[in-house]
């Protein structure tokens, strides 16, 4: 049976690992800490998804080396946490082991197999000193874009607030058979999780929007809807949405949707307050330099003035550090 553990049991990841271990069809592990791991370890995982709860109890440990090397790690830890755990994944990864990288933002995989003139190209903002690089290897790496929205009820419990899909796809935009075989079992789970040649487009499309309601919801405590309907604040997210376009399409990323749409599509979530300015309330770090400096990072190797992006990017990192 294939062996699957999930590092970085949170909402996102115990939603998955919750689904995928009721599905039955891969040995499910989970690596958590604290007061949620202990709720797990004494009752299990409880998932709340579409008014059904339900209770799954597969492995869960503080240690990765109790678990032995695993055909797939699916890793859905904030994208600066990375570094810190490359050395509690290594009992993890065996000859033929595949990670799953689930993160918002710029991956740090992202010019690995690119074919551009950027090929192989580490990126300083997302894998400082390049340890992701070199301790894992992103030959070993499959991205992902997760549209998901869950959140810790309570200790061992996840509720499941919207989005069903998480698209996968390799650096090289091959259909593998390794990427065949992770889609089949999150499929199966009932997470629509198809295969992409060209998963760049998609994390640009995510980043798109988590590159400029992010940051500004730090300066405003705006929430999306109040953000896109708000005529000034509209301004602000468009001048960057411009910016990061000229960016991405620099490096042959086609956007699917235009800058109005866009900001349309995040107004539909309603009064959600992003991730970012929860992670400030709350005085942890914040994926700033995923979804904004890394962007930042590529405008300057492409030559692409982005004066509205520094300009947030400054003032965001300013006032997460005071707030």
């Amino acid at each position: 049976m294939t062996r699957v553990c999930i590092f970085g049991a949170g909402a996102i990841g115990g939603y998955v690992g919750a689904r995928l271990a009721k599905a039955g069809e891969a040995d499910i592990s989970l690596v958590a800490r604290g007061a949620h791991l202990d709720a797990m370890k004494a009752k299990g995982l409880t998932l709340t998804q579409a008014g059904e709860t339900w209770t799954v109890n597969p492995r869960v440990t503080a240690d990765p080396a109790e678990l032995g090397p695993q055909d797939f790690i699916l890793l859905t830890l904030k994208s600066h946490a990375l570094p810190g755990i490359v050395d509690a994944l290594q009992p993890l990864i065996g000859p033929q082991t595949t990670l799953l990288f689930g993160q918002n933002g710029v991956p740090w995989w992202y010019f690995y197999k690119h074919g551009g003139r950027f090929d192989g190209r580490q990126l300083e903002s997302v894998d400082p000193g390049g340890v992701l690089w070199k301790k894992i290897g992103p030959e070993r790496a499959l991205g992902c874009v997760i549209w998901q929205a869950a959140e810790i009820e309570s200790p061992g419990h996840i509720v499941h607030g919207y989005g069903e899909r998480m698209p996968l796809g390799e650096p090289s935009g091959e259909i593998s058979e390794r990427a065949r075989t992770l889609s089949r079992l999150l499929i199966n789970a009932g997470i629509k999780s198809p295969v992409r040649l060209g998963l760049r487009n998609e994390i640009w499309l995510k980043l798109w929007g988590n590159l400029s309601f992010n940051p500004v919801s730090v300066l405003t405590r705006g929430t999306l809807e109040a953000l896109a309907r708000d005529q000034g604040t509209r301004n602000v997210l468009r001048a960057m949405m411009v910016e990061a376009q000229a960016v991405g399409e620099a490096l042959g990323v086609t956007f699917s949707v235009g800058v109005e749409e866009r900001m349309d599509m995040a107004a539909k979530v309603g009064a959600h307050r992003t991730s970012m300015l929860q992670d400030v309330e709350a005085g942890r770090p914040t994926e700033l330099d995923a979804l904004l400096g890394a962007v930042i990072e590529l405008a300057q190797m492409t030559g692409i003035a982005t004066p509205a992006l520094k300009l947030v990017y400054d003032l965001t990192r300013f006032s997460a550090r005071v707030a």
